[in-house]
Order: C-alpha cells, then sequence, then structure tokens
C-alpha cells in the first residue's frame, strides 16, 4: 500500500489517542476512554482513505470507506478488513462523539454519567480491532 505522509500522520493520532485510552481504562476514566476510542476508530478510517488521497473534514468516514469499497478502490484481499475498520468507526461513530463530549442534553444526562467502565471496555476492543487492521493493512 501506498503510505502518504497523512496516511502516517493519522496512524500516529490512532497510536496516541489509543494509548491515552489505555491510560484511561486504567484510571478508570470511563468516558474519557470511550472518547479516545471513538478518535481511535474514526482516525484509523481516516488512515485508510489517505491511502487514496486526501482526507476532507468528516466525522463519518465509514460512509467514505463503503463507498472506496463499492467502488473497488481497495485490492480484494483487504476488502473485508477495510468493511471491519469501517464498522469499528461506525459503531464508535459521531452520536458517541457528541455523548462523550457533550452528554445527553435532552436527558440532562453529562457525559460521566453515561458511561460506566462495560461502555469503555466495549468501546476499547472495537478501537484495538480498528489499530490492529489498519496497521496490517499499512505494513503491506
Amino acid at each position: 500500500m501506498r503510505v502518504s505522509e497523512e496516511t502516517q500522520f493519522r496512524i500516529r493520532l490512532v497510536e496516541g489517542f489509543f494509548e491515552e485510552a489505555h491510560q484511561d481504562f486504567a484510571s478508570r476514566r470511563w468516558r474519557s476512554c470511550v472518547d479516545n476510542s471513538q478518535l481511535v476508530a474514526e482516525n484509523a478510517a481516516k488512515a485508510l482513505l489517505a491511502i487514496l488521497g486526501p482526507v476532507g473534514r468528516t466525522h463519518k468516514p465509514a460512509v467514505l470507506l463503503r463507498e472506496a469499497l463499492d467502488r473497488g478502490h481497495f485490492p480484494e484481499p483487504i476488502g473485508q478488513q477495510v468493511e471491519r475498520v469501517a464498522q469499528c468507526a461506525e459503531l464508535l461513530g459521531p452520536d458517541v462523539h457528541v455523548q462523550s463530549d457533550y452528554g445527553d442534553e435532552i436527558g440532562r444526562r453529562t457525559p460521566w454519567e453515561l458511561f460506566d467502565e462495560a461502555d469503555a471496555k466495549q468501546a476499547l476492543s472495537i478501537a484495538e480491532d480498528a489499530v490492529r487492521i489498519v496497521k496490517q493493512i499499512v505494513q503491506k
């Protein structure tokens, strides 16, 4: 795979947010773990998009990844891996980003009230998938 400067930049973001997510989990900062895990998944998807060209501003890279898959921009051997990264970015999508930063404004619940250990563990697991897969793809 062609690894552009933008792809390398996104990988560094992924690694940094992933490290912070682990630190947050160890420190029992559930909201922050979810927030950093969301950024891992989003930037992992953007790292794959950067292989194809410049990545615009978006909090929905899963949509763009699937469009690229439909157009055959990723070779078949990695299509399923790209789809899994899209799923990770979707599972930890913009709604999670908004909730982890702003809470539930209608229900008057803060971000710290919304997320518990189980949420953080699940988000971290999804982020781990995204990291593992994007590194496998970029190293090919």
